[in-house]
């Protein structure tokens, strides 16, 4: 542990989920703090790069956490994030539509992104997470 992190800085790890949200916490992990900079796991390489677009949202949510500024900066290297419970395999999700509003917000979530491969990639991932979603919905409406 670092002398000049106060030890309530260590708390984010067990608030980690309702601080960033669950969409981020399942892709990610704090994994140490070192000169006020909180180093975290990240799951693929494309979620790092979504996340250096979000690093001052998260340093504000993490801060405010916390009550004070005790971390200065984030960096996000690959790591193994260990998954939570298994989920129930949905079967047929990848046959599933998009509504215009989903495929229109996806759109404005990658409008800024200047990145032609980021970008691809990063809109595969929402699609495939929305279509999920939506297939998931739809077996619990069944069940």
């Amino acid at each position: 542990m670092e002398i000049d992190v106060p030890l309530k800085a260590y708390s984010i790890w067990g608030a980690w989920k309702g601080i960033v949200g669950e969409p981020v916490a399942l892709q990610t992990q704090p994994h140490a703090i070192r000169n006020r900079i909180l180093f975290i796991d990240v799951s693929h390489s494309t979620w790092i790069q979504q996340l250096q677009f979000l690093k001052s949202t998260l340093l504000e949510k993490i801060n405010g956490f916390l009550g004070e500024p005790l971390i200065r900066d984030i960096r996000f290297k690959l790591g193994k994030i260990p998954s939570a419970s298994p989920r129930p395999k949905v079967r047929g999700w990848g046959e599933e539509r998009l509504d215009k509003r989903t495929a229109d917000q996806i759109e404005r979530l990658l409008e800024k992104i200047e990145d032609e491969g980021i970008k691809k990639s990063l809109q595969e991932v929402l699609i495939k997470s929305a279509k999920l979603e939506k297939a998931r919905m739809r077996q619990k409406e069944r069940s």
